[in-house]
């Protein structure tokens, strides 16, 4: 049975209504917001912003991984990932995640007061397991095929459904292994991620598969899948698709979006949710 809260450290998070994650990144060359929150007050009020407009957590990334990102050294992430966690941690009343695949940013982090740890490589970098049991946070795990800098050359898949069930089913076992409860997981089937735009709707229509798994989370906002299914709108005008993308991924059962634009979103997410709360009462 899902677990309709997740304890963040010192806070819980109620999944009975949908929950958004707004995103901070805190990197030079993210493909959407690169460079504008990388001095320590753009992030904290980037932060306090999104959280006046309706996120419950804040994804905090020191780490672009966009495709064909390259990955950085352990000392330039936890450079940039530290000081924003304490500042947030210290001025504003939310959950922090912590977007990561690095054990140190995950140790450090939890011990500045982050309650969530996204890793879109799901605990596979050599210690990631190690250290993210013993934070005792919640954890997302996201499916990627290969790595940020390979990811989409000609992904394929013979079913992309079975192969994602085995991948969860391989990570969710080796988490309990490691001493994870399978009540600290959230389950991110990673739109976008070593996956061509066919998948990534094919996803989209089928995520209430991967609530068996626990709580799913879904990160669609300003994603190239958006701008191609508009004919290659840019960055900047993929705003409108990112709500309907956030409005179907909740009625299709997800319980976290992860997105940048934060109040469209809430406006958006209060309509999905009347009708999620009330649409079986109607005849």
């Amino acid at each position: 049975m899902m677990n309709p809260v997740l304890q963040c450290g010192s806070r819980s998070l109620s999944l009975e209504r949908p929950v958004i994650m707004g995103i901070l990144n805190v990197t030079p060359d993210s493909f959407s917001d690169g460079g504008r929150y990388s001095t320590l007050d753009a992030a904290l009020r980037q932060a306090e912003r999104m959280c006046q407009e309706g996120a419950r957590m804040i994804d905090i990334g020191a780490e672009s991984t966009r495709p064909g990102a390259a990955p950085v050294s352990v000392q330039e992430e936890l450079d940039r990932l530290l000081p924003v966690v304490e500042a947030v941690a210290r001025e504003i009343d939310i959950v922090i995640s912590v977007d990561t695949s690095t054990p140190e940013a995950m140790a450090g982090a939890a011990a500045l007061g982050a309650g969530f740890i996204n890793d879109v490589r799901a605990l596979q970098r050599p210690g990631a397991l190690v250290a993210a049991a013993a934070t005792s946070l919640p954890i997302c795990l996201m499916h990627m095929q290969g790595d940020p800098s390979t990811m989409q050359r000609r992904p394929h898949y013979d079913d992309v459904f079975a192969e994602l069930d085995a991948f969860f089913d391989e990570r969710i076992a080796a988490c309990v292994d490691a001493g994870i409860d399978a009540s600290r997981l959230v389950i991110d089937p990673g739109f976008g991620f070593g996956k061509t735009l066919e998948h990534n709707v094919a996803l989209l229509k089928g995520l209430a598969g991967f609530r068996r798994f626990g709580p799913v989370l879904a990160g669609l906002s300003r994603k190239s899948m958006l701008g191609a299914l508009l004919g290659g709108a840019p960055v900047d005008q993929r705003l409108y698709a990112g709500l309907a993308a956030a409005t179907i991924s909740v009625i299709n059962g997800a319980s976290i979006v992860r997105v940048h634009d934060v109040k469209a979103t809430a406006d958006a997410l209060v309509i999905a949710t009347a009708v999620l709360q009330h649409g079986s009462q109607e005849k």
